[in-house]
């Protein structure tokens, strides 16, 4: 089962774009034009949205070697 996670790797704020991305096998940039119109047809509520987002989706957990 694939979880959502913010990205490490794709990010160029807070990592929520990248994630979603990953999660939905599409193009990060097409997630952040689309936040970008939220934002602008929204009046504001896209940021609010992005920081939520932020807050809740957890970070990917670091499945790297031990080191002692």
């Amino acid at each position: 089962m694939k979880k959502l996670y913010l990205s490490a790797d794709d990010r160029k704020i807070g990592g929520v774009c990248g994630g979603i991305g990953e999660y939905l096998d599409r193009d990060s940039t097409v997630i952040r034009i689309l936040f970008i119109l939220l934002v602008l047809f929204s009046f504001g509520f896209g940021v609010f949205a992005y920081l939520a987002m932020w807050l809740i989706i957890p970070k990917k957990p670091f499945n790297g070697p031990r080191q002692n």
